[in-house]
């Protein structure tokens, strides 16, 4: 129930309070919309700046990106950030190959592209673009989202993405004459694509919704079978859309030999089931076989009629089990690799399996046969994360990657049969590795729980209380943050800047309980292990609340959120990303309602909606509250974490900063939620991120930064 309050113009409130005489906020109206919950009434007062369609919310958005871009630019080395950023990215990067029909298909960056180009090489003729998204438009903002070929490697489907945008459009080609081959399939959402032979593809969408496309509610997902030479309205409906069968995540999976089609169906962001169907078999009907939602499985791998399936059920740091197609049901599941005490990612390629474990976040992996037996470990050339490790039966050589917080990644070529690791790809980057150092912390949480924390930064810096941090964090979703390389997490060690990054609850670094610490009315586990991290990083003088700054984006966003409004004054700088804010909303906009499972919803009970409220950044803000400095960042494509969470906030705490730090809200235009963001932006964005955050600890020209030259 609502209750709408409008007040005549002249009585309209505006956040145009002006903190110090340095900012003065662009107006926002108060037009109180009442909600009630359980008999308690919450206003709303920036309801209205939900609708992305409307003039008003159009010039508002304006109005704060003209303040906020006067602000950034007269910080004094607002330039020399971006150029600095601009120079260390500009190197080649490259992708592991992978073999598709007769050609070995790769992709490449040649240092400051937009996008990924896909080169091709067939054997004993010259490389050649495949696919050049940087032609997809002028300014770089559509990106090339998915590619997959056909059994035989003549045909090929790619998905692209348009500002930023989840709903993406898929184009298929003829591979061997890249020439298009049919109309583009279009209104495509949360999907793979899973080829039939060279027969089709299936892949999945929402219906288009009435009202926006970038907020309104998609809550019903379906699985569809696209043949060649059809139109799309033709496409066979396989999974979804029926009362029944109402699941708002769907994804779909093809055995290696174009028998089987296995199906996940999902209502929220955790859990699953599973469904069977018999390509070879017409009308072949959908045969369960695991009706479980409290746990997760999808599909690793396939051996004629035999399956091997991650799975968490009864194994919380999940295992592999094998079943056969004859006898699908999880009853018959047998144990193929068992669960153990670390977090399990398996993947498999040359007929083999790979078991990567994260020890305290930290990549360790063992190498199992076709039989289930373990090879031993995989020597890895150091602490880190090690991705990778996949492939094709058929394939005599796998792929993997290495990195950590200050190693930019290097590709490894490795022979499954002789378990030989050598030297793929190093990049040549004006970074040396040799000048870091990071260092894996424990530290305690507010109930006692130990909490790792990996950080980073100068050999040889002193702990003196000065120097600015970055604590970033995540904590959501069972994700994991595992150790890898930035550019513009190097840019800010190259400055004398430490860069923390905790592996809180309610991510998935222990597994499926380390999750469900972090959930619903566990949420604010989360935010005291991050607390409790600022807290260590203060206590043990590596850095003072005058010189942190705390940085989460999405999830992360939601953290930064609820920590600044619950100790500001630990923190000198904030700047949430891309964040779920409205806790009491958050479910009412695109594909929210499936993070339920993490967050509960404010209908659930009167007990989750007073939990909810009590930490929901955007009803935490508090009149007459010193805040840390903040930048919200968001983009006005973004349809996943819509941005009018980030667009109340701003307002919120425009309205009720007390004294003179700065509430700004940076806006990108023709942008999403951040996959696929053109290089160009990205290097902007970060130049007034990090330019902020300095500016904001007192630097007023940019720490010197020093460096050994690389070695060999």
């Amino acid at each position: 129930m609502k209750k709408y309050r409008y007040l005549p113009f002249i009585l309209i409130l505006f956040s145009c309070a002006q903190p110090s005489d340095k900012f003065s906020y662009p107006e926002t109206a108060k037009i109180p919309v009442t909600d009630i919950y359980f008999d308690e009434e919450v206003v709303d007062n920036y309801r209205w700046l939900e609708d992305d369609n409307s003039p008003e919310t159009e010039n508002w958005v304006s109005r704060q990106n003209e303040v906020t871009f006067s602000v950034l630019e007269q910080i004094p080395f607002r330039e020399q950030l971006k150029n600095r950023l601009k120079k260390l990215w500009n190197y080649e990067k490259l992708s592991a190959p992978f073999k598709e029909g007769e050609f070995t298909y790769f992709y490449k960056n040649n240092g400051l592209q937009n996008q990924y180009v896909v080169y091709r090489q067939k054997e004993g003729e010259d490389v050649e673009v495949f696919l050049d998204p940087n032609s997809f438009a002028k300014d770089g903002t559509t990106s090339l989202a998915n590619l997959s070929f056909s059994k035989s490697g003549k045909l090929a489907a790619y998905s692209i993405s348009e500002g930023g945008s989840d709903w993406r459009k898929i184009i298929v080609i003829d591979a061997d004459q890249k020439t298009i081959l049919e109309d583009t399939i279009v209104d495509v959402k949360f999907s793979g694509i899973e080829w039939k032979l060279d027969e089709g593809f299936f892949y999945s969408s929402y219906d288009k919704p009435d009202g926006s496309e970038l907020s309104e509610k998609t809550d019903q997902h379906k699985l569809y079978y696209h043949e060649l030479g059809t139109s799309q309205s033709e496409d066979l409906l396989v999974f979804g859309g029926t009362a029944e069968q109402k699941h708002r995540y769907v994804g779909a999976s093809v055995t290696e030999n174009n028998h089987y089609l296995i199906i996940s169906a999902s209502k929220t962001t955790s859990g699953n089931i599973s469904f069977l169907k018999d390509l070879n078999t017409p009308n072949s009907p959908l045969i369960p076989m695991d009706e479980d939602y409290g746990s997760d499985s999808y599909l690793l791998d396939s051996d004629g009629d035999q399956f091997y399936i991650v799975t968490n059920k009864n194994a919380p740091n999940q295992k592999v089990v094998k079943v056969s197609a004859q006898r699908s049901q999880e009853k018959y599941w047998k144990d193929f690799i068992p669960e153990t005490e670390h977090v399990l990612a398996p993947s498999s390629g040359g007929g083999f399996f790979f078991a990567k474990y994260m020890v305290d976040a930290i990549t360790k992996v063992y190498q199992y046969d076709n039989k289930g037996n373990n090879l031993g470990e995989v020597e890895l050339p150091g602490i880190g994360t090690a991705g990778g490790f996949s492939g094709k039966k058929k394939d005599t050589v796998l792929y993997y990657s290495f990195s950590n917080y200050h190693s930019p990644g290097v590709i490894y070529s490795y022979e499954p049969k002789t378990q030989i690791s050598n030297k793929y790809w190093t990049p040549s980057i004006d970074f040396n590795p040799d000048d870091y150092i990071s260092t894996q912390v424990f530290y305690s949480s507010a109930d006692g729980t130990q909490i790792p924390m990996i950080i980073t930064h100068k050999k040889g810096i002193e702990y003196n209380g000065k120097n600015p941090t970055i604590l970033y964090g995540y904590g959501g979703f069972n994700i994991s943050l595992r150790p890898s390389f930035s550019i513009t997490n190097a840019v800010w060690m190259e400055l004398g800047g430490v860069y923390a990054v905790p592996n809180l609850r309610g991510g998935g670094e222990y597994g499926k309980e380390w999750h469900k610490a972090g959930i619903k009315q566990q949420k604010q586990n989360v935010f005291d292990d991050f607390i409790a991290a600022a807290e260590y990083l203060i206590s043990d003088n590596i850095t003072s609340p005058e010189f942190l700054a705390i940085r989460g984006g999405s999830n992360g966003g939601l953290l930064v959120g609820a920590t600044m409004t619950q100790r500001p004054e630990l923190m000198k700088v904030a700047l949430p990303a891309v964040g779920v804010l409205d806790m009491l909303r958050y479910h009412q906009f695109t594909a929210g309602a499936g993070w339920s499972y993490d967050y509960g919803t404010a209908q659930d009970s009167k007990e989750m909606f007073a939990y909810l409220k009590n930490y929901s950044p955007v009803h935490k803000v508090r009149e007459g509250t010193y805040y840390p400095a903040t930048l919200i960042t968001t983009g006005d494509h973004d349809d996943r974490v819509v941005p009018a969470h980030s667009f109340k906030f701003a307002a919120e705490l425009q309205d009720k900063q007390q004294g003179g730090n700065p509430v700004l809200i940076r806006i990108e235009t023709n942008a999403g939620h951040g996959a696929g963001t053109p290089v160009s932006k990205t290097i902007e964005q970060y130049a007034d991120i990090f330019g902020f955050t300095l500016f904001n600890m007192g630097f007023n020209e940019l720490p010197q930064r020093t460096s050994t030259k690389p070695k060999g």
